[in-house]
């Protein structure tokens, strides 16, 4: 699997690979020759410079371009240099390049090509003044971008940004850090790719979840076998308003597509009849309800979980006590594996940590930012700004495994952190979570290791979002298409 590391990992890691005796220059002639090889450029080529090491890269990459006879003129925000981005500064002179300071009207637009080399891994904040209508003419250039480490403006552990540079590739120096995938990073990046420089990482990566490792979720499925064998699962769900969302967790395309054995979908009563007719391969099961809303009965829960592997609660539940009084007592009777989704995570929102600590069942929770937002007590700023620590520091202090939903996925059991990078677009809209849930369930059903079920379902649930987006368009495509295409995601990790 592909490492990701923190910027203070690699803030760290680049202070000790020096100290053990690599020279800054050296690290910073690997990157820069990285980044101009990895490339197609069009001359001629802007090299657009800021004051710091990333600078320095392209004072490396603009001496390499004039080796290969490619034109360039290299552009400085300002006359002010890092130590080691002055000593290949003063080789561009000697070099004869053409360097200019940046106008106060910047226009790239007569360059084939933009070196973004302004800002590195270590920005972060807003961009303002000259270096923003730096960023503003670089994107309205129609050139072709290439950012070195990673986009300026945007922040290396978030992937947020206020301003910043769209790429066409994006070359990171050293390894990816999580500001290349998640939040804004898909709107701003259109490939990517690392170059190693020979750096030493100070503590251990988090790590991108590749099919490699996912396919071990799918364990070859044997003639003498039966449904017992792929697990009973649960889905817990719907009400009066909400009727929809249990109802894609439940579909055949979503759960039973997932690999579940028998799916069991529990519902309110009133409910059943208008769902029996979409729901074909799993069994209903009529929960009390008061007018479309659940009602707890002790009695009917032992019933329904009795025999299931893993339940998925809370889709579409509501929000009155009774969805709380469910949770309450699955939490501290159930003993299988526990998807807490939507109004499951509301209502546990409400109730004290200690009971996710003191869980009969393992539990996996999926929030989208919001979502963990209730629950943590962290704003939704904070969450955007570096989510990782904190997802990491929630699942250590619950026991809990959190998968933390967004453009890239974040999936933590406190130690180990991994991430996937699939899903498009289209998947805002109103379902894409409820067909995850169904998919969780599953893989849940005959996963022991609730880490790789995660990493899993989270994967094919983006990857058939992107099927479905292929078909139908992000505006178009609903949280149905993506169930519809998750035989073909299946098929793409399972399939030699």
């Amino acid at each position: 699997m592909t490492g990701i590391h923190s910027v203070e990992n690699m803030r760290l890691s680049d202070k000790m690979t020096i100290e053990a005796g690599t020279p800054g220059t050296e690290l910073m002639a690997r990157a820069g020759r990285g980044i101009f090889e990895a490339a197609a450029w069009k001359p001629p080529v802007a090299v657009v410079c800021g004051t710091g090491n990333n600078a320095g890269d392209g004072y490396v990459l603009a001496l390499l371009l004039l080796e290969n006879n490619i034109p360039c003129t290299v552009f400085l925000l300002a006359e002010k240099w890092s130590a080691d981005g002055r000593y290949y500064y003063d080789k561009c002179v000697s070099a004869g390049a053409e360097i200019r300071l940046i106008p106060e009207k910047p226009d790239f637009s007569a360059y084939g090509s933009v070196a973004d080399c302004l800002f590195g891994t270590g920005f972060s904040g807003e961009v303002k003044g000259k270096a923003k209508d730096v960023i503003e003419a670089i994107n309205r250039s129609g050139a072709y971008v290439v950012s070195a480490d990673i986009n300026s403006g945007l922040s290396g552990d978030g992937g947020m940004a206020v301003s910043a540079v769209r790429s066409d590739l994006t070359v990171s120096v050293g390894a990816f850090q999580p500001g290349h995938f998640l939040n804004m990073a898909k709107d701003l990046i259109k490939e990517k790719i690392n170059v190693d420089i020979g750096i030493g990482f100070r503590f251990p990566p988090y790590l991108l979840a590749d099919p490699a490792y996912l396919k071990a979720a799918f364990p070859p499925r044997k003639n003498f076998s039966n449904k017992s064998t792929y697990g009973y699962v649960g889905l817990i769900g719907g009400s009066a308003k909400y009727a929809g969302a249990v109802k894609l967790a439940a579909l055949a395309n979503a759960a039973m597509r997932g690999g579940a054995g028998v799916v069991k979908l529990a519902a309110p009563a009133s409910l059943c009849a208008a769902l029996r007719p979409e729901v074909l391969e799993a069994t209903l099961f009529p929960l009390s309800d008061n007018n479309g809303d659940l009602v707890f009965r002790e009695e009917e829960m032992k019933g329904f979980t009795g025999g299931l592997k893993a339940v998925a609660f809370g889709m579409g539940a509501g929000l009155s006590d009774e969805t709380g009084r469910m949770l309450t007592w699955l939490l501290q009777n159930y003993t299988g594996k526990l998807v807490i989704d939507a109004d499951g995570l509301n209502a546990l929102a409400k109730t004290d940590k200690s009971a996710l600590r003191n869980a009969a069942c393992r539990v996996l929770l999926t929030p989208h930012n919001m979502e963990f937002s209730r629950l943590s007590g962290h704003s939704v700023d904070e969450i955007l700004a570096d989510p990782i620590p904190l997802a990491r520091e929630f699942a250590k202090e619950t026991g809990a495994v959190l998968l933390l939903k967004g453009p890239a996925t974040v999936i933590t059991d406190g130690e180990t952190v991994l991430l996937t990078d699939r899903g498009c677009p289209g998947m805002a809209t109103a379902g894409s979570g409820d067909v995850l849930s169904g998919v969780l369930a599953a893989l849940c059903g005959y996963n022991d290791d609730l880490m790789l079920a995660a990493a899993a379902g989270a994967w094919l649930n983006g990857r058939a979002g992107e099927l479905a987006q292929e078909a139908f368009g992000p505006v178009s495509m609903t949280a149905g298409d993506t169930a519809a295409n998750l035989p073909r995601a299946v098929r793409e990790l399972t399939d030699d």
